[in-house]
């Protein structure tokens, strides 16, 4: 690892040559801090949320009100994170690629970091210590069977919660 104003950086896991604003389909997973289970359980095979869940559920759902280019495709709130694929579609964008030098904020990472923060502003209300893993993880999603095969492992990710590495 490298060092950076004598501090360990943590190398970036994004694609160094893509730009993350650019219209594309992605599948994000984001994780509670230490994979606590914050937002309920998964009993018969179905999630159940706990009030925070409920939180999760309704901030995933409110994107497209805060980032009017985001078209949301299957996704699954479970007890200890979020699986979900999000679209960007900025159709009447002009100059393909105009964001890879601009203002970051009609990006992956903003889009992610909005829905964090819209999470925990209201889960600390009813449980102050809530917290997220710092990064998450991202898949460009590049053709339909890709794109089928992410969205069957979303919908059966609560079926198979029992074998899950996140269920730990």
């Amino acid at each position: 690892m490298k060092k950076y104003q004598n501090k360990y950086r943590i190398p970036s896991t994004r694609h160094p040559n893509w730009d993350y604003g650019s219209n594309a389909y992605y599948f994000v997973t984001i994780c509670t801090d230490d994979k606590t289970h914050y937002f309920g359980g998964v009993q018969d095979h179905k999630m159940k949320f706990s009030s925070i869940g409920k939180i999760a559920n309704d901030c995933w759902l409110a994107i497209p009100e805060h980032f009017p280019f985001v078209i949301l495709h299957n996704y699954v709130v479970m007890p200890n994170h979020v699986h979900g694929i999000i679209q960007i579609d900025k159709s009447d964008d002009v100059m393909e690629g105009a964001n890879k030098f601009g203002p970051q904020s009609e990006n992956l990472a903003s889009i992610i970091r909005g829905f964090k923060i819209g999470v925990t502003k209201n889960a600390r209300i009813i449980y102050p210590q809530f917290k997220w893993q710092a990064r998450f993880y991202d898949h460009i999603i590049r053709d339909k069977r890709a794109f089928v095969k992410i969205s069957e492992y979303i919908v059966n990710n609560p079926i198979k919660w029992g074998i899950d590495p996140f269920n730990g």
